[in-house]
């Protein structure tokens, strides 16, 4: 595979140049005057809203957007696709969505996007082409130099965006957020994070079966390698162990526990990422996995070692304290914090036995999904945008390509490169099927 610095299409430099004269094109031309943010819809006007995928955690984001207007539903899954047209009959129903995006160019206001990992960027990127705002499940992308690709691309298409870590909008999340800042365990240097899942498998199955007639296979599989169907793996549960459609456990949670000390300590591209696990299976993710990250000093904050674990490498205990089976420890230089989802523990517990939590100061969320409406409509940025999002899925990925490659490595984050190792470079991007191909915007409108 060639190296994504020589492939002169997904070149950041090629792509910030063609994109930031087309932007300037279309704004001096005025064709950006009914797509863009801040003038999509007025507050009382509902969107007209696409929705990719209709079952599982995609019907829960079709939930999350039913103050609006669905106008057009997608699904390769025929018995899913058929229950979401009963419940919104005026909406046009599509198999592949390519041809639904393309097709409503003009029309669809924004699309909500719950697919497999795989299918996260091709759709994505459609989307922002056909100016689209987009609401993208976690992870964002598949790999490393997609989730660069559709963050500088909705950036410079002005769409409003939204990743899919609907724990984000909590209101635990943003005390925890506000207590670390405070200070109140002094200077974090040093963060834990596990998660206690195992989505890994040896090997690919064996045997084939013949689709059933609900499914379209060809477009389950859409970028990825052809394979035979088999009755029971993949679709729909079981894809996140295996690289050509998931990333593991790691990409499965971490955009949503590591979320949590992203956004309390300012994180933004580690420098070194070192993994260590099962011996590396070319097809399978592993059934446990720990990884390090280091993240450079900035703004006043010294750097930040981070450890990552899940699946069967998951502690019972992290910095002397007996813990849950997922969650996030930070340790500062006065004291320690446990929290997960629901809560938060500080300790020595006998210290923080009197403990008066800092002021609010982050505003309750109007809801993950509301958020992004509301940007949609008025311009006002959410709070995992891709801008956010982006970097986040960046360096959670890294953890993989570290493992896979068999070596730590060393992130050149500017150039999206890795230093020194062609095989993570390498793993940095991947071949797609004609057709599905991810590639940075050579024009926008």
């Amino acid at each position: 595979m060639m190296p994504i610095q020589q492939r002169n299409s997904l070149s950041r430099r090629n792509f910030l140049q063609s994109s930031g004269a087309a932007t300037a094109a279309a704004l001096s031309a005025g064709v950006w005057s009914s797509r863009s943010i801040a003038a999509s819809n007025s507050a009382n006007e509902k969107l007209n809203i696409a929705c990719i995928g209709t079952a599982n955690r995609a019907l829960a984001d079709i939930d999350g957007v039913t103050s609006e207007s669905i106008v057009a539903l997608c699904d390769v899954d025929s018995r899913y696709l058929g229950v979401q047209s009963k419940r919104f009959p005026d909406a046009k129903t599509y198999v592949d969505y390519r041809e639904m995006l393309e097709s409503n160019k003009g029309y669809v206001d924004a699309v909500v996007i719950g697919l497999t990992d795989h299918h996260h960027a091709p759709a994505t990127i459609r989307a922002i082409e056909n100016q689209m705002h987009v609401y993208c499940e976690k992870p964002l992308t598949h790999t490393v130099e997609e989730a660069r690709i559709v963050t500088e691309a909705a950036r410079a298409a002005g769409v409003a965006t939204q990743m899919g870590t609907q724990i984000h909008a909590t209101d635990n999340y943003r005390r925890v957020v506000e207590v670390i800042r405070s200070g109140a365990i002094g200077d974090v240097n040093e963060v834990h994070v596990w998660v206690g899942k195992g989505w890994g498998a040896e090997g690919l199955p064996a045997g084939s079966d013949t689709p059933p007639e609900y499914l379209d296979w060809d477009l389950w599989l859409g970028p990825a390698p052809q394979r035979p169907f088999l009755d029971g793996q993949y679709h729909p549960a079981q894809w996140r162990r295996w690289w050509a459609f998931g990333q593991g456990t790691l990409g499965d949670m971490a955009c949503h526990y590591m979320d949590l000390p992203f956004w309390a300590l300012g994180l933004t591209s580690p420098t070194r990422v070192a993994a260590a696990g099962p011996p590396v299976d070319a097809e399978a993710c592993p059934l446990g996995l720990k990884v390090n990250y280091d993240f450079p000093a900035v703004d006043g904050r010294g750097p930040v070692k981070l450890t990552w674990y899940d699946g069967n490498l998951t502690p019972r205990t992290v910095s002397d304290i007996k813990v849950p089976g997922s969650g996030v420890m930070f340790v500062g230089s006065e004291g320690k914090m446990f929290a997960d989802y629901g809560g938060y523990k500080l300790y020595p517990e006998e210290k923080y036995a009197s403990f008066t939590p800092p002021p609010k100061s982050i505003p309750t969320s109007i809801g993950h999904h509301a958020e992004w409406i509301r940007a949609c409509k008025s311009g006002e940025p959410t709070t995992c945008n891709f801008d956010y999002a982006g970097p986040l899925t960046e360096a959670v990925l890294l953890g993989n390509v570290a493992f896979r490659s068999g070596r730590p490595i060393q992130w050149d984050a500017k150039n999206l490169r890795v230093t020194g190792n062609e095989q993570a470079t390498a793993l940095l991007s991947k071949e797609y099927r004609a057709g599905w191909e991810v590639r940075a915007l050579e024009s926008v409108g």
